[in-house]
């Protein structure tokens, strides 16, 4: 809805609490029956928007639920989200459907290379990154980001000296998960530069692209630094993150290089199957209808963040540097005397994930994708815990 002074009415009630006890939902199952709050996997606790919600219930309503293609103005509405957003202008034969980013991980470390070449990422990383390689029978050789004056960088000296005569893939978040960086234009230049010096094709996770919080900042996608860049690219988005559709399955691969995509739908052939009907019904109406719910959620997400930063690091022995995407806090607890983190903060009441899984010992991240009440509590409950 539009005022009369052209200011968009926001509509949408995140501080509404969600019951999602008795879902089955994976998130709040694990703590089933216990007084804790589940901060852990990476979905949030809102409703869908409006616009998805009203578009599942049509497609059921015509009861039919065959398989199923990408429909034509799904196709439309990536291309123009991807030039609008990023300035990123893509063709639709370079889009690669998939039911989901960990599948595409796997997919890639397939299609790329041969049995024993390695796979360069940087940690810590969400957990899948270290699986994946190994899953394909390739090795994961992995590099430390570093942390300077509360904000995590790259290390390009460390980076370059990890790389061997039998790397052929570098798996990149940006925005990074566990972190929260958005990675900047010199950055990702110089990583190209690396890669390219040595023939590296890079595989990078932009899940999280559409959840930047910092306003200084903007993403870039990294095949639209140039195109030679796209060339040894494989690029994955979701409307998952989002628009908190993650259950539903959509992924899509951006590659432009013909050949590199003939290799990684080969990779993909006989074990990755179709999209459901419902996963490219919500697509389409969240990334055509839901533009105003997501300025909401991502103004909403910046007030957490902002109370859940100047909070945890008034906690005697915790810290946290700022995030500029994601909704996923990565909090330092390595100067506090908990042997177990997740066990000590689940006696609290509260649910994280432990940082070791990350290979990030001494860190546990936190999703503050809640509403801000249920954010207060919890962040109450990890004070009382540790004074």
């Amino acid at each position: 809805m539009v005022t009369e002074k052209g200011q968009i009415t926001r509509l949408f009630d995140f501080d509404k609490f969600v019951d999602r006890q008795g879902s089955f939902s994976f998130k709040w199952d694990r703590y089933k029956g216990r007084d804790i709050i589940p901060m852990w996997v990476a979905d949030m606790d809102f409703q869908s928007p409006p616009s998805v919600i009203k578009a599942l219930h049509t497609r059921v309503e015509h009861g039919v639920f065959g398989y199923t293609l990408a429909p034509d103005e799904l196709v439309d509405a990536v291309l123009s989200m991807c030039e609008s957003d990023f300035n990123w202008k893509i063709k639709k034969e370079w889009l690669v459907w998939l039911p989901g980013l960990v599948t595409g991980l796997n997919v890639a470390c397939r299609a790329v290379g041969e049995h024993g070449d390695d796979v360069l990422t940087l940690v810590p990383v969400y957990p899948p990154f270290l699986t994946a390689p190994e899953n394909m029978h390739r090795n994961l050789v992995t590099v430390p980001l570093a942390e300077k004056s509360g904000k995590w960088l790259i290390d390009f000296d460390l980076l370059e000296n990890a790389i061997t005569p039998r790397t052929r893939l570098f798996i990149l978040c940006n925005p990074h998960n566990p972190v929260g960086r958005v990675f900047d234009r010199r950055e990702l230049s110089r990583l190209a530069l690396i890669c390219k010096k040595n023939d590296i094709i890079v595989c990078s996770d932009e899940i999280h692209c559409q959840l930047v919080l910092d306003k200084d900042k903007k993403h870039i996608p990294f095949a639209a630094l140039d195109p030679d860049v796209s060339r040894s690219t494989i690029t994955f988005m979701a409307p998952s993150k989002t628009f908190n559709i993650p259950g539903l399955g959509c992924s899509f691969a951006v590659i432009s290089d013909s050949g590199l995509r003939k290799k990684f739908r080969r990779a993909m052939a006989g074990i990755v199957p179709m999209l459901n009907t419902f996963a490219y019904t919500a697509a389409l109406a969240a990334y055509r209808d839901g533009k105003d719910w997501h300025r909401s959620l991502l103004d909403y997400l910046r007030k957490n963040h902002d109370y859940l930063y100047e909070a945890v690091n008034k906690i005697p022995g915790l810290s946290m540097s700022r995030v500029e995407a994601t909704y996923l806090a990565w909090i330092k607890i390595c100067d506090t005397k908990i042997d177990d983190p997740v066990k000590f903060f689940e006696k609290a009441g509260v649910g994280l994930s432990d940082g070791k899984e990350f290979m990030g010992p001494g860190f546990v991240r936190l999703n503050f994708g809640c509403s801000h009440s249920v954010l207060h509590k919890a962040v109450g409950r990890m004070e009382a815990a540790v004074i």
